[in-house]
Order: C-alpha cells, then structure tokens, then sequence
C-alpha cells in the first residue's frame, strides 16, 4: 500500500485519514476502540481529530475525542504505529480560541496531556486568527517543533491567500512552514479548493487533506430523499445535497459502485484520492463494518474512464 508524504514534513501516511470527530460523540469508548484496533489492522496509520471534538454534543466540553485516543494509545500500546494530527484555535471555552502565542503553548500541553503522547504528529490550525500576526502564530510552532512537541504544522479553512501569506511569512522569518491545508473537498463540493486553493497547494508542494470528504454521508448513497434525513444525526445536514446535481452525481457512483464491485462511499473517496496533490480524505466510521466499506477505498485504483465520468456527472 502506497504512502503519501505530508507537504515537505517527512511524515509519510497511507491515503485514508480516520475521523475522529466520531469519538464521544455517536460512538462510545469501547466501540471508538474496536474501531481503532481494526484500523490499524487493516494497515492503516493516520487518525485527525481536534481539540474541540466534540463539544457539541450535549454535555461535552471538548477534548472527548482527543481522551478517547489517549485512553486507546495507552491501551493498545500503538503509539509507534500512528500518524496523530489534531487541531487547535476553535472555541474551547470564555478566553480559549485562537492562534496567540499564549494561548497555544497551553492548548498543545493539554492536547499531549488528552492523548497520553509527548508529541503530535502534524498540529494544525483550525481556524485562521486574523486577530493574531501570522508571525507570531509561526514563531509559536517553531518553538513546539524545536521543543519536539510536534513534527509538523498544517492549517485548516484558510484562504488561497491567507495560506500564500503564512508560507511567505514563514520564509522570510525562518519559521516552520504550514505542510497541509485541511479544505472541504468532495465530488459535490469542488468549486472553491479547484479554483482557489489547488493552486497554491500545487505550486507549494503543500499537502492536502481533504474534510467532509463524503459529504456528510450524503455520497454513501443513504440518503436519496427527504424521508431517508432521519437516519443518523447528521441527515439534516444532507438535505442541501437533494437536487438535479446531487442525484447525477449518486447515479454516477452508483455506476462505478457497481463496475467495481464496491460501495458508492469507497468510489465517492477513491475519486478524491485519484486527484493530483491530494494526500488523504478524512472519513470517520461508526462501525466495523461501516470501516471496512469506506477504507477499501485506499485499495480502490480507479482507471480514467470511471474518474472522468465522476468528474463529469459532478461538474459545477
């Protein structure tokens, strides 16, 4: 199985990111580590979660799903067979968000803390903070990375611009430069990281590790009408999908599902991972079964016939 470097960082993973939003959220402790130890079984090293994951859900605060892989890691004893990336900078609390230099040097203390590690593997910036120099932002994980608290930065729901300046002010300062962006990417969602943020990544050499990479489960072929919302919690967020294009689109997967001898979720995520410059996609699971489905995808090797006509049923 083929691995895909991060950007320049020398951190290598396999093209499949586990989601771990899922942790403490739809899924409890022990099916969050049955689902871990099947992961790793399957081959598979990289699992993204936050720091905010998932304060949500009623009665949570944050930091669940971080806990929960720690509790694992400390279990398992599989910390050496792990790729770790997690994020800071959402909303943790009055006086708990951003990119300042204070307030990241205690997040990432309580983020090693959550997940029993002393360091992460790619940290990432959920957020921009536009309130915050990138400069100082930068300084802040050069320390960390000097410090061998992490191994590399990444950043999360930047602008193409944004990201061009962070790179800029990381190379004339010599700071550590950000090796991933995280944007929303899917076959119903192209438009913005095609047009915007594909370019910059390209030409920098940055790292792609695509969100929502399904959709919100919307191109596992569940959800085909307004009736099919109320299957999980997140249904609601689907119903957008429910139109002319949304449908060509299913039609679209369903045939190469079935060309394949696969599901429309590993064909949905085989195409995204088929694309230039893309690392991995992020897909969380909330069962065994439902893993297996969604991470045959790293062995999933469309031919350009089957990727033209995905491209084509989903063009904007």
């Amino acid at each position: 199985m083929e691995k895909r470097e991060i950007g320049k960082s020398g951190v290598k993973i396999h093209p499949f990111a586990f989601g771990g939003n899922v942790f403490g959220w739809t899924i409890d402790e022990q099916t969050s580590f049955n689902i871990l130890d099947a992961y790793i079984d399957m081959g598979l090293d990289f699992i993204d979660t936050a720091d905010v994951y998932s304060a949500w859900k009623p009665g949570n605060k944050g930091g669940e799903s971080e806990t929960i892989i720690g509790n694992w890691l400390k279990k398992s004893g599989k910390r050496n067979k792990v790729i770790i990336a997690t994020k800071v900078g959402k909303p943790m609390g009055e006086g708990m968000k951003g990119l300042s230099k204070a307030y990241i040097t205690k997040a990432v203390e309580a983020s090693l803390q959550r997940l029993q590690t002393d360091h992460i593997d790619l940290y990432q910036s959920h957020d921009d903070d536009e309130a915050t120099p990138l400069a100082e932002t930068l300084e802040t994980y050069t320390d960390l990375i000097k410090q061998g608290k992490v191994r590399a930065i990444g950043a999360s729901n930047y602008s193409g611009e944004r990201l061009k300046e962070a790179l800029q002010v990381s190379k004339e300062n010599n700071f550590a430069a950000y090796q991933c962006l995280q944007p929303e990417y899917n076959l119903y969602e192209r438009e913005q990281y095609e047009k915007e943020l594909e370019p910059v990544c390209r030409e920098n050499n940055i790292g792609v590790i695509s969100y929502y990479s399904l959709a919100s489960g919307f191109l596992t072929g569940k959800y085909r009408s307004e009736s099919d919302l109320s299957k999980s919690p997140r249904g609601q967020g689907v119903k957008k999908y429910l139109n002319d294009r949304g449908f060509k689109i299913l039609a679209a997967l369903d045939q190469v599902a079935a060309e394949y001898k696969t599901t429309p979720a590993s064909a949905a995520l085989a195409w995204v991972i088929a694309r230039p410059g893309i690392t991995a996609p992020i897909a969380s699971a909330t069962s065994i079964k439902q893993l297996h489905e969604t991470a045959a995808a790293v062995n999933l090797h469309l031919k350009s016939e089957a990727i033209d006509l995905l491209t084509k049923a989903s063009g904007y």
